[in-house]
């Protein structure tokens, strides 16, 4: 973040034709992404969301209200455009990336698909460790090297996605072991379990927390409770990071995923905006141990990037803020 940038950018703010702080919050953010690209006038065009996709065998425990196939039929309707990312992502003018990292079943040959399946879903993390070191490092990869494809292709602006039955729950656990909460502070309800289901969860994560060994590194962490597609995000927004690019996060166990790109990289933090508040409490959690914002409160609980897509708009809107004129290139009397 380039600071003369970010001071230049705050001064022209002020001068603007408009009263002081009248657009908010997003003034903060033009000013961030001046900074970020090195220039007092951001521009940013098209973004990209990469769409990361596994299993998880914590499902077994009883925590989903949606079968396991449901992954795989959810990735073949991204590849039709069927769902609400491809939708959302035709309005916010965003190309949507799909990545099985971990997805059960065999999946076709698509061009927008990419298939970097480490292992055909994780361990039961309730039970066993979900996945090995070297997988989490391959699932790491995977989406750096998704995000660099986004990027080549013209991405200005870069989301990650997830699709996994059964991934809050490894959000919640990933997110409880990088910042010491306990379980009765991440877990909900994810995609609608009852209150016997909110109980199976919170046990599942208690389980695997309780394995922990101090000492761990964030990726032995991860690999212990996470998700194969939540460290697929945690690498697409490492190499978003390494390419300077504003990065928007999406919900609950997207932001999970960059709870462990931040552990790995500190400096990522400054890339990061919040493009939405999910219902998902650890959601509120995360989003506080990053400092961020949310740009939209809308009671969202889908997943696949599309709160991120969403606020694409607000942060291209953001970004034109600075390119209005100020009171003296308008010839406009100031107010007291």
């Amino acid at each position: 973040m380039d600071q003369e940038v970010l001071h230049q950018a705050q001064t022209r703010m002020e001068n603007l034709t408009k009263p002081p702080r009248s657009l908010g919050h997003l003034e903060e953010v033009a000013v961030r992404l001046a900074a970020l690209q090195g220039r007092v006038k951001p521009e940013l065009g098209r973004g990209a969301v990469v769409v990361a996709a596994a299993d998880h065998g914590v499902v077994a425990e009883g925590v989903s209200a949606y079968p396991q196939e449901v992954t795989r039929q959810m990735v073949l309707n991204f590849l039709r455009g069927g769902a609400a990312i491809n939708q959302f992502a035709r309005v916010a003018d965003a190309a949507v990336y799909v990545l099985d990292v971990g997805v059960k079943g065999e999946l076709p040959d698509h061009p927008g698909l990419l298939k970097r399946k480490v292992r055909p879903g994780t361990g039961n993390l309730a039970r066993e460790a979900a996945m090995t070191l070297e997988e989490a490092q391959r699932a790491l990869e995977a989406g750096r090297e998704a995000a660099r494809k986004a990027i080549s292709e013209g991405a200005t602006l870069l989301a990650a996605g997830d699709m996994g039955i059964g991934n809050t729950t490894a959000a919640a656990a990933l997110t409880a072991a990088l910042l010491g909460l306990s379980p009765e502070e991440v877990v909900g309800p994810g995609t609608g379990v009852g209150e016997a289901g909110l109980l199976r969860k919170r046990e599942a994560v208690a389980r695997a927390l309780g394995r922990l060994r101090p000492g761990m590194g964030p990726l032995e962490v991860a690999a212990e409770v996470g998700g194969l597609e939540l460290v697929a995000i945690a690498g697409v927004y490492l190499e978003g990071y390494r390419a300077g690019l504003p990065l928007v996060l999406d919900g609950f166990p997207v932001t999970a995923g960059a709870l462990l790109a931040w552990r790995l990289e500190p400096g990522v933090r400054d890339h990061l905006f919040a493009g939405h508040l999910s219902r998902e409490p650890g959601h509120r959690h995360a989003l506080q141990a990053l400092g961020l914002r949310p740009l939209l409160d809308l009671d969202l609980a889908l997943g696949e990037g599309t709160g991120a897509v969403l606020a694409m708009p607000l942060l291209r809107a953001a970004a034109r803020i600075l390119h209005m004129a100020t009171f003296e290139e308008a010839g406009v009397s100031r107010g007291g």
